[in-house]
C-alpha cells in the first residue's frame, strides 16, 4: 500500500481528497503546516498546497526533496504561468489547478509513483478494493477478504476489464468450478451476488448491472 502526504489547510479539500484517496487504496496522512509536515518520514508520495498557514509549497518541497527522495504534486488555487513553471522548474513531478477533478488527480499520481517505480505492476487499486496479484490478496477499504478460487476469478475478470461491460455470456464462458463443471446462469448470478456482499456492495456502485447483459466496474 503507497502512503500519499497530503498537505493541506482546506477542512473540505482535506475531507473530500482524504476519502476518494483511501478508496482506492492509499494511506493518506494529512498534515495542515510544513511544521506537521517535516515531522512526517515515511511516504510514497506528496500533495503541497502552495500556500500554507506557516509559508509556502515551495519552501516546503525543497526541504522534503533533502531527505526524500519521493514525487511531488503540487495543488494550487493559483493558475498563473510563474506559479506552475516555479513548481516545475523546483522539479515537482506534476501540478493541478482548483478545482481539480478527482480521478485526474488520481490518475497524475498513480502515473507519478509508476515514474519513480513505487506503484508495483502487480498492485491492483479501484474503488478501495486493492489487489496484490503475486500474493492473491484482496483488501477492501483495508480489510482482509476471503475469496474462493472462483469469486476471485470473476471479479478479476471485472476489475481487468474495467470501464468496460463484462457480458453474463463472457463470464459464463470463462469460469468452471472446482470440477471443471461449466457453471450455468443461475449460478452466476449467486456468485455476483457473494462479491457484492463480501465488498459490502449491497447497493451495486461497485459491480454495476447493466440489466439483461452483465457487469462493470468502474474507475
Amino acid at each position: 500500500m503507497n502512503t500519499i502526504l497530503l498537505v493541506e489547510d482546506s477542512e473540505t479539500i482535506i475531507m473530500g481528497l482524504k476519502y476518494s484517496l483511501e478508496q482506492e487504496g492509499f494511506k493518506v496522512i494529512v498534515s495542515k503546516s510544513i511544521e506537521e509536515a517535516l515531522k512526517e518520514k515515511e511516504y510514497d508520495l506528496a500533495l503541497l498546497d502552495i500556500t500554507l498557514p506557516d509559508g509556502n509549497g515551495f519552501e516546503l518541497f525543497k526541504k522534503i526533496k533533502e531527505k526524500n527522495n519521493v514525487p511531488v504534486i503540487f495543488l494550487t488555487a493559483r493558475d498563473e504561468e510563474i506559479n506552475v513553471v516555479k513548481g516545475l522548474d523546483l522539479g515537482a513531478e506534476d501540478y493541478v489547478v482548483k478545482p481539480f477533478r478527482l480521478k485526474e488527480l488520481i490518475s497524475r499520481i498513480k502515473v507519478a509513483l509508476r515514474r519513480y517505480d513505487k506503484l508495483p505492476e502487480n498492485i491492483i487499486n479501484i474503488k478501495g478494493i486493492n489487489i496484490d496479484i503475486e500474493k492473491r490478496e484482496v483488501k477492501y477499504n483495508n480489510k482482509n477478504i476471503e475469496f474462493t478460487s472462483l469469486e476471485y476469478k470473476i471479479l478479476m475478470m471485472l476489475i481487468s476489464n474495467k470501464n468496460k461491460l463484462v457480458t453474463r455470456d463472457m463470464l459464463l464462458d470463462k469460469i468452471w468450478d472446482i470440477a471443471g463443471n461449466f457453471v450455468n446462469d443461475n449460478t452466476l448470478s449467486v456468485y455476483i451476488k457473494r462479491i457484492r456482499e463480501k465488498l459490502g456492495d449491497t447497493d451495486g456502485k461497485i459491480i454495476k448491472t447493466i440489466r439483461g447483459v452483465g457487469y462493470r466496474i468502474d474507475d
